[in-house]
């Protein structure tokens, strides 16, 4: 991989920084209010949808480093609630699957908690903070499916150091409402239905089709790289793909699904 430069990030003003995101979240809902008919909900049955494609799951409580373990229980009632809003959606085909469509504004108001919140690459507490992890699980499941990503929006920094990580480096997807969502359209004959769940140790999620599936789908990394910055800072690099075989193993097709950069906000050099 070539050497990629990146700025260094730039701190706005709170007043410029409040005013901006409020402009972009009317932006959107008046986008949803146009477009309204054309968004997935919630069906009571599943809609034929018996055939499952993928099954993840993602650890709840994590040790970080300097970070109150408070915040990550409070998380584990934040997905709780943002789930019951999601659980059992029904993506047709022609339709748009939108995580903050469904779930709406988190408040303290429906009973979200202070959570952990990434903001310029610091760590902080904000109100329904820790819904990145459900982004994350979505995205993966959605990567090993026919539905297409169509709105996705790249961690900017690489916060922790990996530990157990389980999946390549950058495949998932930040949150914040509602203007950094994750999207999924369906251009398919196939309906799909998500199942969401949690258990004692783990957010969980399975995607089912009304189709019996006749390929299946890898997701890998390439050209992973760490460099350092002319500013003194270091980045973290790499390439996604997704591969897509019949059932006896044979690649049928291979697409590069995005290039990331972030910026690592711990020495890479230090151990971890």
């Amino acid at each position: 991989m070539d050497f990629k430069t990146v700025t260094k990030p730039e701190h706005r003003g709170t007043m410029r920084s409040y005013l901006g995101k409020e402009y972009f979240i009317m932006k959107r809902r008046m986008r949803w209010l146009k477009e309204a008919a054309r968004y997935a909900k919630v069906e009571p049955r599943n809609c034929g949808c018996t055939y499952s494609l993928i099954k993840h799951r993602s650890m709840l409580l994590r040790p970080l480093k300097d970070i109150d373990m408070v915040l990550q229980h409070n998380k584990i009632t934040n997905l709780r609630l943002a789930i019951s809003k999601i659980n059992g959606v029904v993506i047709k085909p022609g339709q748009k699957f939108s995580i903050w469509k469904l779930v709406g504004r988190p408040t303290k108001g429906k009973g979200y908690l202070e959570g952990l919140i990434l903001h310029n690459g610091q760590t902080l507490r904000g109100t329904g903070g820790g819904l990145c992890q459900l982004g994350n699980l979505i995205y993966w499941m959605a990567l090993h499916s026919p539905l297409d990503v169509t709105e996705r929006w790249r961690h900017s920094f690489d916060v922790f150091p990996d530990v157990n990580r389980k999946i390549p480096f950058a495949c998932g997807a930040t949150l914040s409402y509602n203007y950094v969502d994750l999207q999924l359209t369906n251009n398919t004959r196939q309906s799909f239905r998500l199942n969401l769940w949690l258990d004692k140790e783990y957010l969980n999620g399975e995607l089912f089709s009304d189709t019996e599936a006749t390929s299946r789908f890898e997701v890998f990394e390439t050209d992973h790289q760490i460099q350092q910055q002319w500013w003194g800072g270091y980045t973290r690099h790499n390439k996604i793909w997704k591969r897509r075989l019949n059932l006896q193993g044979e690649v049928l097709g291979e697409d590069l699904v995005t290039e990331n950069h972030a910026i690592m906000m711990y020495n890479p050099l230090l151990r971890k």
